[in-house]
């Protein structure tokens, strides 16, 4: 009886791939490479959106037997357009979108593929929330082990803080389970030391009362009073409390109706406020906000799945950007100076200068309990150029960088890695500190030896050379 001719690598994948295989020729393949970032227009040889956890072993698996780079997308919003790669594989796991909410545990467990809209959509149900992006189309992810910055930071923490447990397939297709008893060395790289170590395709949070209504919105102020408003908000965030968040935010006003005539595509001041403690106390301060006299003024009850996707607008998929972010321990005098020069010379419309309040719930958990340091910052900053002619670029990335060279002497380079545009070794190195980032290798070491999954802030293990300095 003859031998069964045994499958190549590409059969194998076809067999065992459930989900949509898409190549170059295919319908929807122009569509699915897409990313958030429009500078990055790469071309995978595959993109593989997954279904399942099998999926995502096969995709692995055959990557590694045809010798292709991997990319994973989850909601695609990295800056340095990682999500994607030339004629590697796209690993799309966007189409996973799983999710049990536990209201008396007050706990959730999400397939990876969920960006916070959809996330946030079901919990609210129970009035229930954890830390979460910014912008609503952000995966949460990508999010949760490389930063987990949100309106909730100050009385939550970041969204890896409530990370309970995480599940990921590794580079030789295991799947393994992190948590504090389990892997607990692998979990607390992946609460801040982003895809290093694997794709991970479920995690499990700790949610928290938030909502469903929620003192929030946006003030819109005339930009000749940021030199008082500035200051005055700074000084306003160092005594609120935690369930006060919100940031600072220099902007173009959008060209709606609620917009005075001679205000619309102009330079304003924004302060965006998201309360969820004692109503009272959140009118008291905002209050504040308004004796400022405030041109425009949308803040009240409103859904916090609305104050969710205040700045949807501002970020949609396809647009050209760069930025520059980091921490400030302390905002001095001189420091709001600078934010003044910098912040308020922004290249196009579509640029936005936001600060944003740190510390307090941040700042309580032990530095040594995840690779994030320097949680006692006052201040992130965020230099974020955008705009849509690729003639532009030039102009929109050296404003960026003129404003985090100036800030660099206020700066504590302690910034988590989902904010880096240039993560070169040093840069790493500086934003974990050198013990947690040997740390960090040493995990690289163990999970990932090979360094299959590189596209990222990349930790590279120790048989690897280091990459030069970058901008």
């Amino acid at each position: 009886m003859a031998a069964t001719p045994s499958l190549t690598p590409t059969e194998t994948f076809d067999a065992d791939f459930r989900g949509e295989r898409l190549r170059p020729d295919d319908a929807g393949y122009e569509a699915a490479r897409i990313v958030h970032n429009g500078m990055y227009s790469r071309r995978p040889a595959v993109i593989a959106r997954c279904t399942g956890v099998t999926d995502v072993v096969a995709a692995i698996e055959y990557a590694r037997a045809e010798g292709l780079e991997i990319a994973v997308r989850g909601g695609a919003h990295s800056v340095q357009g990682y999500a994607s790669v030339d004629d590697g594989i796209m690993i799309d796991i966007s189409p996973m979108k799983g999710i049990r909410v536990d209201p008396k545990a007050s706990t959730a467990l999400a397939q990876a593929g969920l960006n916070w809209g959809e996330f946030d959509r079901e919990t609210q149900t129970f009035g229930l929330a954890v830390t979460g992006g910014r912008i609503s189309h952000t995966g949460i992810a990508g999010l949760t082990i490389g930063s987990g910055s949100g309106w909730l930071e100050r009385s939550l923490g970041l969204t890896c803080d409530n990370l309970i447990s995480a599940d990921l397939v590794t580079a030789d297709g295991t799947i393994v389970s992190a948590s504090e008893v389990e892997n607990p060395e692998l979990f607390w790289g992946l609460r801040g030391g982003g895809g290093n170590f694997g794709i991970v395709t479920s995690l499990e949070y700790r949610l928290h009362p938030v909502g469903p209504m929620v003192l929030g919105g946006m003030l819109l102020y005339r930009s000749e009073q940021a030199a008082e408003l500035l200051p005055m908000y700074r000084d306003l965030m160092r005594h609120a409390p935690d369930e006060f968040g919100g940031a600072f935010a220099f902007l173009t006003a959008p060209p709606e109706e609620f917009v005075p005539d001679d205000l619309r595509l102009q330079p304003v001041v924004g302060i965006i406020v998201c309360h969820t403690g004692d109503e009272k106390a959140g009118r008291e301060l905002v209050q504040i906000l308004r004796d400022e006299q405030p041109a425009v003024d949308l803040v009240g009850a409103m859904p916090y799945v609305a104050v969710q996707q205040l700045l949807d607008a501002s970020a949609p998929y396809g647009q050209l950007a760069y930025w520059k972010v980091d921490t400030v321990d302390e905002l001095t005098d001189e420091t709001v100076g600078t934010i003044l020069d910098h912040g308020g010379r922004m290249p196009g419309p579509f640029s936005i200068t936001v600060l944003e309040p740190g510390g307090r719930a941040i700042a309580r958990v032990d530095d040594a309990a995840t690779p994030i340091g320097h949680r006692d910052a006052e201040l992130r900053y965020y230099a974020v150029a955008a705009w849509e002619d690729p003639e532009q670029t030039e102009s929109h990335i050296s404003w960026a960088r003129d404003f985090h060279g100036a800030m660099e002497p206020f700066s504590s380079a302690g910034i988590q890695v989902n904010f880096l545009t240039d993560a070169d070794d040093d840069r790493l190195r500086a934003s974990y500190g050198a013990e947690k980032y040997d740390r960090l290798v040493a995990l690289k070491d163990e999970w990932d030896p090979e360094n299959v999954f590189r596209l990222n802030a990349n930790v590279k293990p120790s048989g690897f050379s280091r990459s030069p300095v970058a901008d």
